[in-house]
């Protein structure tokens, strides 16, 4: 079976999951966040080099005080604890974003787990954190203008700017929850990844959802604007 060396996933789904259940939404980001854990040590179990997790994107910033003050809460937690459980597990850990608008506590807190896995090599797991594909399009701009070292810019070059260089760019997106859009995530990156889109909320995802998401992966023939010949000629 061909097997995606990097999926990429949009938790979708924890504030319904609770709605259906009459509970508050912190009950859906609650029960989302154990998901993590599992769904990282199944990747890793399908040979997947990279899987990275839209956490919270920059428009969350819009959602209630009291809600995103939880996620915080939510995400200092893990950086105290589960993310060690990774650690041990082999697991390196990159957060992409903007960092300048969290808690400075997070911000080192962060730096510290990156540091712990920096040489970890069972799989590549990329959080991203206040993070949007056009934010992450303007950032390596900006970033390319400030060393003024090229008269010009290839996709090659472009890509090296990019949050989630060195990582490839993912061979497919799952988004959970029945939304389909991808919501400002990774826009450069998913020149050529495939889509899909399932019904189940976030905190029901599990190895079996995945296992059908890799399944139909494998069945796909990805193209990159070849025909199907051109392809053939190069097997």
């Amino acid at each position: 079976m061909n097997i995606p060396k990097h999926i990429a996933i949009i938790m979708d789904g924890n504030g319904r999951w609770a709605k259906k259940r009459f509970l508050p939404r912190s009950a859906g980001h609650a029960r989302g966040v154990k998901r993590v854990k599992e769904i990282v040590e199944h990747c890793s179990s399908l040979g997947i080099q990279t899987l990275t997790l839209f956490a919270f994107g920059r428009e969350n910033w819009q959602r209630p005080a009291e809600e995103v003050s939880f996620l915080m809460q939510l995400l200092s937690i893990y950086l105290t604890k589960e993310f060690h459980k990774l650690h041990v597990q082999n697991v390196k850990i990159n957060f992409i974003g903007d960092r300048t608008r969290l808690d400075p506590k997070i911000v080192e807190d962060m730096l510290k787990i990156e540091q712990l896995t920096a040489k970890n090599t069972t799989i590549n797991l990329n959080i991203a954190l206040d993070y949007s594909g056009t934010y992450d399009i303007v950032q390596a701009v900006n970033k390319i203008l400030a060393e003024k070292k090229y008269s010009e810019i290839t996709e090659e070059i472009f890509n090296q700017y990019l949050l989630s260089y060195p990582s490839s760019h993912p061979d497919l997106l799952i988004r959970t929850s029945g939304v389909e859009r991808i919501s400002n995530f990774m826009l450069w990156q998913f020149a050529y990844t495939e889509l899909y889109f399932v019904d189940t909320l976030w905190p029901d995802f599990d190895k079996k959802v995945l296992n059908l998401a890799v399944k139909w992966f494998s069945a796909q023939e990805r193209r990159f604007g070849m025909t199907s010949e051109q392809l053939q000629g190069q097997e």
